[in-house]
């Protein structure tokens, strides 16, 4: 482990004379790939240089027990031994984890989208409920939040939404909502208080950057239509709304969130895009969970992830067998501690692939 880390050491100092060369500034593309290489190694040689001094610690601590007679100097010596133990452990786990390849796809913006499943107007309800919880918790990130398409439910929620998410490694953080949500509890319009049980499917895509795919545009048929829904007379009226069929892989997308029928020709293109580049991404994925024994990355979209039981107040995880009981906070976007305990899982299992741990 630590020859890989001494390579990438000097990897980061050429890296890091390369930057200062006034032939690598005048290539934006070449500087800005290789100043993000920088900080992702700058990270792993701070861990490594901070580790290297706590083992100068402990030598030096083990000098002064061997030497030492001045019985009070022996007893700090041990007592720092012990917290430079702790510290040693603490920097080698996470070196460990710094070794594990990053995911390239993590730092990408990301469509999110919610379909009801099975359970009639309760679904559609429900996935309104995860909408709002979603965006609630991008909200605490910092992340911009736009609802790209919907199709609204009358007595409430949405049959589909689909939310365009920017910010900072979206996708590595919000990649493992991706299955089918089950709600339990008893709707609004259930007269004998009987608990129902529905579902919504959730889809996270990783945006594609425009170099990495190219459609034809002989392969695209396009129609137009009216939009339907809240939106007033201009969006009632006109033909605003786009729908876009890519003809190879009959993949089909709609936008209606524009009032201008140009913008939602360019959301639905990116929705496209995206679509036909997370099924490169899929594969991926189906490679990655092939050989884990957890689910935590699989790309079977149609996998149950979790439930969501109201009488309890409970939300379980059932790829991490992890039950919360704060489902009020949950829905209201306080979701941040399971995909930390997602991550964790999927880190393990990093670790264990390539021999960490």
């Amino acid at each position: 482990m630590f020859d890989q880390i001494e390579n990438l050491r000097g990897k980061f100092i050429e890296i890091g004379k390369a930057l200062s060369d006034p032939a690598t500034m005048a290539d934006m593309k070449r500087f800005t790939a290789l100043n993000k290489e920088y900080k992702e190694l700058e990270t792993l040689v701070g861990v490594y240089d901070q580790y290297k001094l706590v083992l100068a610690n402990i030598a030096n601590n083990k000098q002064i027990l061997d030497t030492e007679k001045d019985e009070d100097f022996r007893e700090m010596a041990k007592a720092d031994l012990t917290h430079q133990e702790e510290e040693k452990e603490k920097f080698e786990t996470q070196l460990k984890s710094l070794l594990v390849p990053k995911d390239p796809e993590d730092d990408r913006n990301v469509l999110l989208e919610i379909r009801a499943g099975a359970g009639g107007d309760e679904a559609s309800i429900f996935a309104g409920d995860l909408m709002r919880m979603y965006t609630r918790y991008c909200e605490t990130r910092g992340w911009s939040v736009t609802v790209a398409n919907s199709s609204d439910n009358p007595v409430g929620g949405y049959k589909e939404v689909v939310l365009e998410i920017e910010g900072e490694n979206v996708y590595g953080t919000l990649k493992f909502e991706s299955g089918v949500h089950r709600v339990q509890r008893i709707p609004e319009t259930e007269a004998k208080g009987r608990v129902h049980t529905s579902a919504a499917s959730v889809a996270v895509l990783p945006e594609a950057d425009e170099v990495e795919i190219y459609i034809n545009p002989a392969d695209i048929r396009m129609d137009v239509f009216r939009a339907s829904g809240a939106g007033g007379q201009h969006v009632n009226r006109t033909e605003s709304a786009v729908r876009l069929v890519h003809i190879p892989t009959n993949t089909v997308v709609e936008c209606q969130a524009e009032r201008s029928q140009h913008k939602n020709r360019d959301m639905a293109m990116k929705m496209l895009k995206t679509r036909i580049y997370e099924a490169a991404v899929r594969k991926h994925e189906d490679a990655i969970a092939a050989r884990r024994k957890t689910l935590v990355s699989t790309g079977d979209r149609s996998a149950k992830i979790r439930t969501y039981n109201y009488p309890q107040g409970r939300i379980t995880d059932h790829r991490i067998n992890l039950s919360v009981y704060n489902l009020d906070s949950f829905m209201n976007g306080d979701i941040g501690g399971m995909i930390e305990a997602l991550a964790v899982a999927e880190q393990t299992e990093k670790l264990k692939e390539n021999n960490l741990i």
